[in-house]
Order: structure tokens, then sequence, then C-alpha cells
């Protein structure tokens, strides 16, 4: 293995550029990633926020009888994907529009009946509030007799999953392109260190060298290219963010984990790369 780490080394002496090269479009990868990375996080805690408040409201019949109402919500605060249920009664509800709608407050002050139904405002459990979720509980409970209406905001659950979907799917296709670009970038590096060295390598296979012990160091060199590059990324990254949060918006950073995974994922892509390089090339010589 010291063997290895020290022709690994010395590759990168002996062709800096490429080496660099190399660690560069690495580091822009994840660069790229960890800008989306950066969008798609604060997107997410956007969007848990969001969540947190989406419920399903049961608009009761005028002619609901205060037994029916416990029996249904005792029945409704059974289901698995309900957390709790509020009783809001029609003066309640009077009393929440004249306080939340304050451009009605005139109108809502001068009527003489209540034009307000009563509700049942249903809260969901944490991990069930997918549209497809929310729109079996809100049919459920529209299936009750006493239960005019419900209502769960569909159109606004629906483009809160869509961004979430969006904000992945671009993430994974722009830094999956600039991941390929550094795979052929390296994949070049290791052909061109296996041609230079092409004769030490096969007096090494003459005298008896294992495969692996021949793949190896260029194997190595790949994985600290891969390192090199989340060394790039990582405070091009953090100088970027710093700019963006404090003089646009304030946005959160990566959490260790997802910086951990991309400083790994170089790594992981360097020695892919050059692992499948040099099986291939080495075969030519």
């Amino acid at each position: 293995m010291s063997y290895a780490i020290r022709e690994a080394l010395a590759a990168f002496r002996r062709a800096p550029l490429l080496t660099g090269l190399s660690g560069a479009m690495i580091g822009l990868s994840l660069f790229v990633v960890g800008l989306f990375g950066i969008v798609a996080h604060n997107i997410r805690l956007v969007l848990q926020q969001v969540e947190e408040r989406v419920e399903v409201v049961a608009y009761l019949r005028d002619d609901a009888t205060p037994q029916v109402v416990e029996l249904i919500t005792a029945e409704i605060s059974s289901f698995p994907e309900v957390a709790a249920v509020e009783y809001v009664s029609r003066e309640q509800a009077l009393a929440n529009a004249r306080v939340e709608l304050e451009e009605f407050r005139t109108i809502f002050g001068e009527l003489d009946v209540n034009p307000l139904p009563a509700s049942l405002e249903v809260h969901m459990r944490p991990g069930m509030r997918s549209a497809d979720v929310v729109r079996s509980v809100a049919e459920r409970i529209g299936s009750y007799d006493v239960v005019e209406e419900t209502r769960f905001g569909q159109e606004w659950i629906d483009k809160i999953f869509v961004l979430r979907r969006v904000a992945a799917v671009a993430t994974a296709v722009l830094g999956g392109a600039f991941a390929v670009v550094s795979i052929l970038i390296i994949g070049t590096a290791v052909r061109m260190a296996i041609f230079a060295r092409r004769d030490e390598i096969r007096i090494m296979q003459l005298v008896g060298a294992t495969e692996g012990f021949v793949h190896r160091p260029f194997v190595l060199e790949g994985m600290i290219t891969g390192l090199i590059g989340g060394a790039i990324a990582l405070p091009a990254l953090y100088a970027v963010y710093q700019m963006l949060s404090g003089s646009i918006i304030d946005l959160a950073w990566l959490p260790p984990a997802w910086i951990a995974a991309g400083i790994a994922g170089g790594a992981l892509l360097g020695l892919g790369a050059s692992a499948v390089a040099v099986r291939r090339h080495v075969r030519e010589l």
C-alpha cells in the first residue's frame, strides 16, 4: 500500500496540469450540485413549514347535533393519518374571521346573522401530508352526512410537491452532466499516466505483479483527485452562500451530513472513474 500511495502522489508531480484540471472539474461538479443542494435544502425547510400548516377543514351542516359532532370527531381522531381534530363553532369562526380578515372586519361587524358554519379542523401527522394522503382523508371525512364540504388547499399541496421534485431533478441532472465530464477528464489523465509508464507496467507484469498491484496507484490517484475536487468546491460554495445569504435572502447552510456525502461522492467519483479507465487501458498495452 505504501508503494501505491507513493506512486499516486508522484503522478501529481509528473502531470500537475492534468491533475489540476481533473480536480477542478470534479470541484465544479460538486459546486453545481452544492448550489442546487442549498436551494433544495432551503426549499425543503420552507415546504416543511408550509406542510405543518396542511390541514383538512370539514364544514358542518347547520342541523348537526353536538352528539353527532362529538361522535364523528372521535372517529376522525382515530384515523392513523390524523394528529388532532379541533372543533370550531360558528361563533368562534366569526371571531376568527374578524381578526384574520381585516378587510372584511366592518362587514362582519354589521351582520345580524352569522353566515359562517361550524367546522372541524383536522391536523395531519408528520409524514402524512402528501397530496394523495390528504385527499384520501378529505374524501373519507366528506362521506359523513353532517359534513357539507371539505377543503384542504389541493392546489397548494400539489405545488409544494412539484417544487420539491423539480429541485431534486435539476440537482441530479446538472450534477450528473458535470460528473460525466469529470469522468472523461479523469479517464484521459489515467490513460496518459498509463502510457507514460507502460514500460514499467510491462516489466511488473512480466515479473508476476498482480493486477491489483498495478492498478492500485492509479485508482488511489483518482480518489485523491476527487478529494481535491471536494476541497476546491467547499470553500467556493461557502463563499457564494455567504454572498447570497447576506445580500439577497437569508439562507440555511447545508447540513453536515450533506457536506460529508458530497466530499465522499467526489472521492468515489474519482475512484470509480480511475478504476474503469485503468482496467480498460492497461489491457491495451
